[in-house]
């Protein structure tokens, strides 16, 4: 028995791909993954198949159009074809994790593409397929061209590619994104935007808090976020979440000793810290509520609020420390402090008594 892939396209209509298939059972050949994309013009039928040796490509392309098939292709295959598609695409999507810088070859893998090739965003080409040819735009600029003899490019193809090309980039950008800031007393801490895998080591990080810490931070309740809360925080429908993780000691693993919250709600954006006690007084909570006001300031925002308890003096040190007018409520012991910024939405400048 020989493996092939056989590719087709079938009208989208009740019935037609069972006579295909009956056509190719007939002869012996044992489908074995089928796979069905839709496009204009009809359902593309993508198999592979266990034919008799004594098959050859012309009797099989003539077994599918007697099934009804049409713009048949056929061609050898390998056992590694065996492997469904999305465990392919999720193997290919870890090593783009690990090697953003492969994209090519994992474009070239998923595709079976003959060339592969990028090209710089001054170049003006039609996002799309044609054909045998690709292009894909890359996120971070420029695009990638791919093109292979045959079959045709399908746009649930397309869709794939486009996919990890954007996969990589998001891995390009939050490497970028995470920077090392060296605290007072010379102690490295590695700060990057918080993701959903982040949710282990954030929990560990409240669990190591003391009480006292989760009270100031959520403002009288002590107890341990839940989970879905703790989601939510980590990745905020808008505005910012950043993790402080450190290197444990004598090989220990790392380890989120801080997070830093900027929530957006209309113009204004609400700032919140959490540092492990054995952090704290080492300039980690100023350094994180910078970066913050740096991305507000960015992002457009008129204002910042602030939730602080009263007697939460090293909080109200650290807001002084940004050096940065404040207006402040109070309610009770609650003060709720307002730092203005200057914003930019639609080219309207928002001065900061706007």
């Amino acid at each position: 028995m020989t493996l092939w892939r056989i590719r087709a396209t079938v009208d989208d209509r009740p019935g037609y791909l069972s006579v295909l298939t009956a056509s190719l059972a007939l002869r012996g050949v044992n489908i074995l993954t089928v796979q069905v994309q839709p496009t204009e013009l009809g359902a593309v039928d993508d198999f592979l198949v266990d034919a008799p040796d004594a098959l050859d490509e012309a009797e099989l392309v003539a077994a599918v159009e007697r099934g009804r098939g049409r713009d048949c292709w056929v061609a050898r295959s390998e056992a590694r074809g065996l492997a469904d598609q999305p465990t392919r695409v999720l193997g290919l999507a870890n090593r783009l994790v690990r090697d953003p810088d492969a994209t090519g070859e994992a474009l070239r893998t998923l595709l079976a593409a003959d060339d592969v090739s990028w090209r710089p965003a001054s170049v003006g080409v039609d996002r799309g397929i044609i054909g045998t040819s690709m292009s894909l735009a890359d996120p971070a600029g420029g695009s990638f061209a791919l093109h292979r003899a045959a079959p045709a490019f399908t746009p649930a193809e397309y869709a794939r590619a486009q996919a990890l090309v954007e996969l990589a980039a998001t891995v390009v950008r939050r490497a970028a994104e995470q920077v090392t800031l060296v605290l007072p007393d010379g102690v490295e801490v590695a700060v990057r935007p918080a993701c959903a895998d982040d949710l282990p080591g954030v929990r560990e990080l409240h669990e190591g808090c003391s009480t006292r810490s989760r009270q100031r931070r959520y403002l009288g309740g002590a107890a341990l976020p839940r989970p879905d809360r703790l989601r939510r925080l980590l990745e905020p429908s808008r505005g910012l979440t950043l993790v402080a993780v450190a290197a444990g000691s004598d090989g220990a693993a790392e380890s989120v000793v801080a997070m830093a919250n900027l929530l957006g709600e209309g113009d204004e954006a609400e700032v919140a810290l959490l540092v492990r006690d054995d952090w704290q007084r080492r300039g980690l909570g100023t350094a994180l509520l910078r970066r913050l006001v740096q991305h507000a300031d960015g992002a457009g925002y008129a204002a910042l609020t602030l939730h602080v308890q009263a007697e939460n003096a090293p909080m109200l040190r650290t807001l002084r420390r940004l050096g940065r007018p404040s207006s402040t409520e109070r309610e009770g012991s609650l003060l709720t402090l307002t730092v203005p910024l200057t914003a930019q939405r639609k080219g309207i400048v928002l001065s900061p008594g706007a």
